[in-house]
């Protein structure tokens, strides 16, 4: 079941799932342990809360403001239903985000896009895609939120009412952009390491070594500004084998239309546009 990921390396898959784990499926519980009595690490001492004798040390509460752990935070995301909210998103890259990205590339622009929902009913906020022949900075997350804050105020929720979706991992320029966006969450559908392999655009690795010294891209996918979740890895975690295999059969068709997509990219550098990182 985990040929949706034929893009990325054994690696890939286990930096993806190592991240993710202990956020995936069982966002009330402690950790990856299925049977928390197995579960071998430290107790946390008692506050005489509820439940919190069930809890162990790696479940660090983090985040700003008192926001709770990331496990937490992907429970209140979810409200618990994590296959119907994964569903929900690809849905928009499907519906939304490819389309415009599918015209973008015919413009000369990279295959990144990115979304805005609304946490409380997933409805669409907007959505975007790469704009670079304009700015070499509007990545397709940057465009996002321009796009985003470009709505009336009547209009727009606060960011931290709202999920951020991105087709592919976000770059180091674009992290930032979500933490001084004042985004607590982003959801990302393809990994470096697919951005490097697959779509030949390795800048995204490169910068992360080169400028910041984090080897590999392993960025805190969890920290103050907010957390994140692969959404293979999240797939990958569904306990349900039927939802996973139904969200399998579609991860592999998004990733032939980004092929389509990286061909037609490819094939337009050199064409005059001006993006210096191509």
């Amino acid at each position: 079941g985990l040929s949706l990921l034929r893009h990325s390396s054994d690696s890939t898959l286990s930096r993806a799932l190592s991240r993710h784990r202990f956020l995936n499926t069982r966002a009330l519980g402690c950790c990856p342990v299925p049977n928390q009595s197995a579960c071998q690490h430290q107790r946390l001492p008692s506050s005489g809360r509820k439940g919190e004798d069930r809890r162990c040390s790696t479940s660090v509460r983090t985040g700003r403001g008192g926001k709770t752990d990331p496990a937490e935070r992907l429970a209140a995301i979810t409200r618990g239903t994590t296959a119907p909210f994964l569903d929900r998103l690809l849905a928009v890259i499907e519906d939304d985000v490819v389309p415009l990205s599918q015209k973008g590339v015919r413009e000369g622009n990279k295959l990144f896009g990115g979304a805005i929902l609304r946490k409380s009913d997933l409805s669409l906020v907007s959505a975007s895609t790469n704009t670079e022949t304009d700015n070499p900075l509007f990545h397709g997350e940057i465009t996002a939120i321009f796009d985003f804050y470009a709505l009336p105020r009547s209009e727009r929720p606060p960011a931290n009412e709202t999920i951020f979706l991105s087709t592919h991992e976000p770059c180091p320029l674009c992290l930032s952009g979500i933490a001084w966006g004042g985004w607590d969450n982003f959801f990302y559908l393809f990994t470096y390491e697919d951005t490097k392999d697959a779509f030949s655009i390795p800048h995204d690795l490169r910068m992360h070594e080169e400028v910041f010294r984090v080897k590999n891209g392993d960025y805190n996918s969890s920290n103050h500004y907010w957390s994140s979740w692969s959404i293979k890895a999240l797939v990958a975690g569904l306990e349900d084998g039927r939802s996973r295999n139904e969200l399998e059969v579609r991860l592999e068709k998004l990733h032939a239309m980004y092929d389509d997509m990286s061909r037609i990219y490819q094939q337009s550098k050199g064409s005059g546009a001006e993006i210096p990182l191509n």
